[in-house]
């Protein structure tokens, strides 16, 4: 029987990954007591792995396919195939910076002030070699945990540490220097899972699901009715992928407009549209967008 493996990322990503794979049609159900989900689908078996674990277990053939940040891909260095790039994280679907962060009141104003410093974190192979393919000698320390920490209480000179927004950071009276890297969660597998007709063919049903799945977030639906007098002013007001689709409804005086535009933009358009005449306007998620 064909099986793929699958590493589904323990810990801040894993909610948000088990729920964008139930949008594309797979219920994963996680069980307390072991580290291997269940899910609606016998050609696949789960795995949960954390995200710095992820690239090697794929690239040596634990795992046939597994999510991860870009940054532990380029952490591990592991020989890995990056089939696509999937924009999500726990609380957004924007992309996620390692930030250079110091005291508020430090001297140290760029990354060559590096020179001589201490600094901790979670990702120190890439920040070694951020700081060596830069000519700078500083002292980098693997950090199990509460890294901002260390730099609050003296322990260190700056951290290397990971945000979305930057707020957390602010909060406990740091500053953010610059960027060092930013990273989106990858889905990765590896060159003997990819020569396996049958698991290829799984990895790509996968990957096109999910695609269209966060591509389907960034969209929403418009319905809406039009007296055919305004239609050519409505139809104006639209953006679409090509044109929206009109139909005549019963009454020949009236247009059943339908259009797919950027879920931003709704809130302009609708009032725009009902005061060019456009009547029973609805406004629906979607689900997939291929």
């Amino acid at each position: 029987m064909h099986q793929l493996k699958l590493g589904i990322p323990k810990g801040s990503l894993e909610n948000s990954t088990i729920s964008l794979f139930q949008q594309a049609g797979w219920i994963i159900s996680p069980h307390s007591r072991n580290y291997f989900p269940s899910i609606n689908d016998p050609d696949i078996k789960c795995a949960l792995v954390r995200s710095q674990e992820m690239a090697p277990y794929v690239a040596n053939g634990t795992l046939d396919l597994g999510l991860t940040g870009h940054d532990w891909i380029l952490e591990t260095e592991a020989d890995v195939v990056e089939i696509c790039e999937l924009v999500y994280s726990k609380s957004s679907d924007q992309p996620c910076r390692w930030v250079l962060v110091v005291p508020k009141d430090s001297p140290v104003q760029s990354i060559e002030d590096l020179q001589g410093k201490t600094i901790a974190t979670e990702l120190t192979g890439f920040t070694k070699r951020y700081l060596k393919e830069r000519g700078i000698a500083a002292s980098v320390e693997f950090s199990w945990g509460a890294t901002e920490a260390k730099v609050v209480e003296g322990l260190v000179d700056a951290v290397v540490e990971i945000t979305e927004t930057g707020s957390t950071i602010r909060a406990h009276g740091l500053r953010i220097v610059c960027d060092l890297l930013h990273t989106e969660t990858r889905l990765i597998s590896n060159s003997a899972a990819l020569a396996d007709p049958w698991k290829r063919e799984k990895i790509d049903q996968i990957a096109t699901l999910l695609q269209a799945s966060l591509k389907a977030r960034q969209k929403v639906a418009l319905k809406m009715n039009v007296p055919a007098k305004c239609l050519e002013e409505v139809v104006g007001i639209l953006p679409s992928l090509h044109a929206p689709t009109v139909n005549h409804l019963f009454d020949k005086e009236w247009m059943a407009v339908e259009t797919v535009v950027d879920s931003h933009e709704v809130r302009n358009l609708i009032p725009r549209l009902k005061c060019a005449g456009a009547e029973g306007i609805l406004e629906y998620e979607l689900r997939k967008m291929v």
